[in-house]
């Protein structure tokens, strides 16, 4: 299985994993063959890619942390929660609120369940359903990290339920700001920046959530060396839940497509995460995020500083930017170069991901 962008589709190719679109209504199956017609769909949709399977990466296979299913229960009940807020419903949305708890202590299961597995998805957002996906991926993501730092399993229901919550309090800034396509003036950035503290505000005074959960919402956009905000806070001072989720928050909003921007290559958003760190991300949870989560997942095409394309076939915690590859258009079939563990490949380096087709094949 191997993730290709949208662009690079082409008839015939034959689905890897399963596509889901608004609502988690199911688009495209996987083993499907998909058409021109599929493919103008999902580039309509605002889809990335999709994963394929094919000759060269028909050996490669990609376990979810979580298993797809959950994952879209969990994305439909942060959709009815924020819904459920814009249309005043509050009763309606506490009782999703109780669902999302229950998908929380599911989703650790499964973390623990796989906690040796690195995250090597590319994730397959609906464009349309970003805040949602976001949401449940931040919370993921940042249990993973809590799992590492071997947090208990109450402490990871808390910092899940903030993570999953983050964003709630942009329920009350305008959509119109939300989904401005060019530069914020400094008025709509201020008003942007007030869903941390209008989140906080709401659950405090209107849900019985844990403290610590609402606390994570207020700082979740604090910054380490203290230029974030509501409180300009700075390392320790930062609740740990609050300095988990932002780097969560940022990776995984990196690598999503937004009005204002295309998303990133998830290589290109750790290294910033990585860059970032000491500034404004906590240096020690950083070098947990970055064993944890792929730069390279399992499937994605590079090409190398000697001039040869692989395919990432296995990834390491203690070397992320070191995967094992599978060497493609080599003369010798099945040869494999490990960046990590083979000597004479130490002065091979990654040099950029390759997604046009024609290179590959």
């Amino acid at each position: 299985m191997r993730f290709v962008p949208s662009v690079c589709l082409q008839e015939g190719m034959i689905i890897g994993k399963d596509l889901y679109g608004l609502d988690g209504i199911l688009l495209l199956k996987e083993g499907q063959r998909i058409t021109g017609k599929n493919i103008n769909r999902i580039q309509s949709l605002g889809f990335q890619g999709i994963y394929i399977v094919d000759k060269i990466s028909e050996d490669i296979c990609i376990q979810n942390v979580i298993d797809d299913t959950l994952r879209q229960r969990a994305i439909g009940a942060v959709k009815h929660i924020f819904n459920c807020l814009e249309n005043k419903e509050e009763k309606k949305a506490e009782i999703n609120l109780l669902d999302a708890k229950q998908y929380i202590e599911n989703i650790i299961d499964e973390i623990i369940n796989n906690k040796h597995l690195i995250i090597n998805m590319v994730d397959l957002k609906y464009f349309d359903d970003y805040t949602y996906y976001h949401c449940v991926n931040v919370a993921v993501l940042s249990m993973v990290v809590g799992l590492a730092l071997k947090l208990n399993r109450e402490d990871l229901c808390k910092l899940g339920l903030g993570a999953m919550l983050h964003d709630i309090g942009k329920v009350f800034v305008p959509k119109e700001i939300l989904n401005k396509e060019g530069s914020l003036t400094d008025e709509e950035m201020t008003i942007v920046q007030s869903h941390s503290e209008k989140g906080y505000d709401y659950l405090r005074e209107k849900w019985e959530i844990p403290i610590k959960s609402y606390i994570a919402v207020l700082f979740h956009h604090e910054r380490y060396n203290g230029t974030g905000y509501p409180r300009g806070k700075e390392k320790g001072n930062i609740q740990l839940f609050s300095r988990i989720i932002a780097i969560a928050d940022v990776y995984d909003a990196l690598i999503s497509d937004r009005p204002y921007r295309k998303a990133v290559l998830p290589s290109d958003a750790i290294e910033y995460v990585m860059g970032a760190s000491g500034l404004f991300f906590d240096p020690e949870l950083v070098k947990i995020f970055v064993q944890k989560v792929a730069p390279y997942p399992l499937g994605s095409c590079v090409r190398l500083s000697n001039g040869k394309i692989g395919i990432v076939v296995g990834n390491y915690e203690d070397a992320c930017l070191r995967p094992k590859l599978k060497l493609l258009n080599s003369e010798i079939e099945d040869t494999y170069l490990d960046l990590k563990n083979d000597p004479e490949s130490w002065n091979v380096t990654i040099v950029g991901n390759v997604v046009d087709n024609s290179e590959i094949y």
